[in-house]
């Protein structure tokens, strides 16, 4: 069985940025972990590119080719890696073990998540060749100061949540810019009715009974907790790691290793 992430989330929310950070903390804690890129306008890494959709199919020369701007392009791409989910796909999933761990660095169109069913086509791939998959929706902390940013990054979330039907975990990123922590604090596990009366309070009162049916929906699918993550913290990055690995139940069958009684043998000596 293989392990993978979907990390996605809106244009400039750090999901390049995390992925690399997250390659680097497998690096230092010694875990193999794979970065897979997703995205046909990519064009600078700062970590090694296990699987690459350019190799397949790049933005730049279908909006060349066929004369399309940045949006459609990209949809046009990832509609063709849909076809060759067979092709492409299986041949790149075939030279990594079982029990690899994947992460897939995916496009920041939010629609591709909730209006088009590519990647919810793509994630059905992955589980028919033995992968258990979660979905991480990263949210800009700047969303977090305000409560009608709140609500809005919360509905697309969940967009997204009820397309792929995955396991979800949600990410407050770019926690290292927030200058007053408390402004955030309050929206990472609010109740529900200090949601609606602050929503009310900046909406007009016509909007009232929409508040009141917007908060019950995120509240009943339980969307309203994000998990923050500062990157400058090791402990931060940990803490989310080990959330999603309970999500994907990551080394839950682990075989015990006889080279680690040795390890401990040598240290011991």
């Amino acid at each position: 069985m293989g392990f993978a992430q979907l990390v996605i989330g809106p244009a400039g929310s750090g999901k390049s940025t995390y992925c690399s950070s997250l390659y680097e903390h497998a690096v230092a804690t010694r875990r193999t972990m794979h970065i897979v890129n997703l995205d046909p306008a990519a064009e600078n890494f700062d970590y090694p590119v296990a699987m690459d959709i350019r190799e397949l199919i790049s933005l730049d020369d279908v909006m060349e080719e066929l004369g399309l701007g940045p949006n459609g392009g990209l949809v046009y791409c990832m509609e063709h890696l849909e076809d060759n989910l067979d092709d492409w796909l299986t041949d790149e999933l075939d030279n990594y073990l079982d029990d690899d761990y994947l992460v897939f660095d995916c496009p920041g169109q939010i629609e591709l998540y909730s209006h088009v069913p590519v990647l919810r086509n793509f994630v059905e791939h992955l589980k028919r060749k033995n992968f258990n998959v979660c979905a991480v929706y990263l949210l800009d902390s700047q969303f977090m100061t305000d409560v009608t940013k709140f609500i809005s990054g919360c509905m697309a979330c969940l967009s997204a949540m009820v397309q792929l039907e995955l396991p979800h975990v949600n990410i407050l990123s770019k926690m290292d810019l927030v200058t007053n922590k408390k402004d955030v604090e309050e929206f990472l596990d609010p109740e529900p009715t200090f949601l609606l009366s602050e929503l009310n309070q900046r909406m007009a009162p016509q909007f009232a009974k929409l508040n009141k049916s917007l908060i019950e929906l995120v509240n009943n699918y339980s969307m309203v907790s994000f998990i923050p993550l500062d990157l400058r913290k090791e402990r931060s990055i940990q803490y989310v790691l080990a959330q999603i690995d309970n999500c994907i139940q990551y080394g839950e069958d682990a075989d015990v290793k006889i080279k680690d009684f040795d390890q401990d043998e040598d240290d011991d000596e």
